[in-house]
């Protein structure tokens, strides 16, 4: 180089001609007549870093290895990845059912199940079965001659003890020579003569000795009577308890061979044997309300509605049975028809979307709600399996993404009202148990989404450690030529496009590299690949060809 002169003035130019702008792609080259005598292409194409990537982000079971699928839009990394995550949880074993069911205690606070996949409904409708059976045993229990002969025998015992009490008093009066009356007001006394009550202007003619006599008797039996007065309520309850105790032992003697038997069937599951438990205790504990809804011809349904003051929904649409409702099985996640892990897509990541809702339903004016009316949200579904979200739409949601990061680190999904959390509605409103999570999350987006994330939240990089990275281009290798026309085959098959002749591919293979803007790379920009397809099937139907 000599002295002063640049080093681009050192560099000789080369002239391109159009033959060295344009890689020609030879149709001769190809075996094939048509893309339908081509298989169906099963592997990526053009990504196996992404792949490698989503392959160790699944595979890895530890927290914080959820991922990051980044690549500009038309890429294809939302069907790649849905159509691995479907490859992979096909062979992965079927989460639990989820259900919720009242919480006799504290019923503000349903209880959660989990069970088999297939045996959350067997559950369902086991329960709905034995309210049916439950109805139709305790009417005939009760209405046995056994029950009421039993029943009045109680009841005799508190007459006759009130009988004895009266006769003791009467005995007492008469040997006094007085007589007792039974008034509106309560027990009263009066002097007899030859064995007839002495008329009260009869009375006054006596000697005033005498009435002083009589009157000071009267007062202490009068006394007396108020001591009996006062045993009553004492009996009564007695009384009551007795009969308490009678209808409690009836209802275990009727309830309790009917649960016993879905304890059989579900011995291998303490919680719903613990539920079951409580479900007979409720049952036994509330049976009071069968002898009251038989007195005022209430429907025998009513039995069961406890009376809570802060408690789920009683009732709920028309011709719903209370009892049906306070014994249902809320099943919110069915897995009794799936096959294998589940793989959730969530369009449109609201933040009950997401974590599910407590739904209300308004009543006299006020909205009400109990455990039958919680839903699940995408998190839940997905629980066992895989999520996919858009990280674009997740954070134009309010509270959606802070929500998603709280529950992957608690590894617990917790179903909570934003309006009840801001004061935005004061109603009656329940606090279900949380539900244990375990699911993989990934989230798609452009690198800049990734960026900024990873730049401006700290939580992220902990949340989301697998980054699986979406090339734009490929190179223009032989193989990679094959592929690309298996591509176009797959395309056209699954679209129902006509399928492409040699020169058709091999123009469609100049114009990918043409996009790249080089000759020696291909584009797998799929967006504008499969429109470009269907812009030539367009036009070949419309020329006849």
């Amino acid at each position: 180089m000599k002295t002063g002169e640049s080093p681009l003035e050192t560099q000789k130019s080369a002239e391109l001609n159009p033959g060295d702008c344009y890689h020609q792609c030879d149709p001769g080259g190809f075996s094939f007549e048509t893309t339908a005598d081509m298989e169906d292409l099963t592997d990526f194409i053009g990504q196996p870093r992404a792949v490698e990537a989503l392959r160790f982000g699944v595979g890895i079971e530890r927290e914080g290895y959820n991922m990051f699928a980044l690549g500009y839009p038309g890429t294809g990394k939302t069907s790649l990845v849905r159509r691995f995550l479907k490859e992979r949880a096909s062979g992965e074993g079927i989460p639990l059912d989820v259900c919720y069911v009242n919480n006799f205690d504290v019923p503000h606070k349903p209880r959660v199940l989990r069970l088999k996949a297939g045996k959350g409904k067997e559950l369902s409708q086991d329960m709905e079965r034995l309210v049916e059976d439950v109805q139709n045993a305790l009417r005939a229990s009760f209405e046995s001659e056994e029950y009421q002969s039993r029943r009045r025998s109680v009841s005799q015992e508190f007459q006759d003890e009130q009988q004895k009490a009266f006769e003791e008093m009467e005995k007492k009066a008469k040997e006094k020579n007085l007589t007792l009356l039974r008034t509106p007001a309560g027990l009263a006394f009066a002097p007899l003569r030859d064995g007839e009550v002495v008329p009260p202007e009869e009375f006054q003619k006596l000697p005033e000795e005498e009435q002083k006599r009589v009157q000071k008797e009267a007062e202490e039996l009068q006394k007396e009577s108020r001591k009996i007065f006062q045993k009553i309520p004492t009996w009564e309850r007695k009384t009551r308890d007795k009969l308490r105790d009678l209808d409690r032992e009836i209802t275990g003697y009727t309830v309790g061979p009917l649960i016993g038997e879905l304890r059989k069937r579900y011995e291998d599951n303490e919680a719903v044997l613990g539920y079951l438990n409580a479900v007979e205790k409720d049952i036994v504990d509330n049976v009071q309300d069968l002898l009251q809804s038989q007195q005022s011809q209430q429907p025998l349904q009513q039995i069961f509605q406890h009376q809570h003051s802060s408690g789920p929904l009683q009732g709920g649409s028309q011709g719903e049975s209370p009892l049906l409702r306070r014994y249902r099985v809320n099943m919110i996640v069915d897995h009794s028809e799936s096959e294998g892990a589940p793989v959730v897509y969530e369009d449109n990541p609201t933040y009950q979307n997401l974590f599910g809702r407590i739904e209300h339903m308004a009543q006299m004016g006020t909205l009400l709600t109990d455990f039958n009316m919680i839903r699940a949200g995408a998190l839940h579904r997905a629980n066992g399996g895989y999520l996919v979200v858009e990280v674009l739409k997740l954070l134009m949601q309010p509270f959606a993404w802070e929500g998603l990061k709280r529950m992957i680190r608690s590894r617990q999904i917790k179903i909570e009202s934003l309006a009840q959390q801001y004061s935005l509605i004061s109603t009656v409103s329940l606090e279900p148990e949380p539900v244990p999570l375990e699911v993989k999350v990934t989230l798609l987006g452009s690198p800049l989404h990734y960026y900024l994330l990873r730049y401006y939240d700290p939580e992220f990089a902990e949340l989301f450690k697998v980054a699986a990275d979406f090339d734009v281009e490929i190179e223009r290798s032989p193989e990679n030529q094959d592929l690309y026309v298996k591509l176009i085959g797959t395309v056209a098959r699954k679209e129902k496009l006509r399928h492409f002749d040699r020169g058709a591919v091999a123009r469609l293979i100049e114009h990918s590299a043409r996009m790249t803007g080089d000759g020696e790379k291909l584009s797998v920009h799929m967006q504008r690949v499969t429109d470009l397809l269907r812009e030539s099937d367009y036009w070949a139907r419309q020329n006849g060809n």
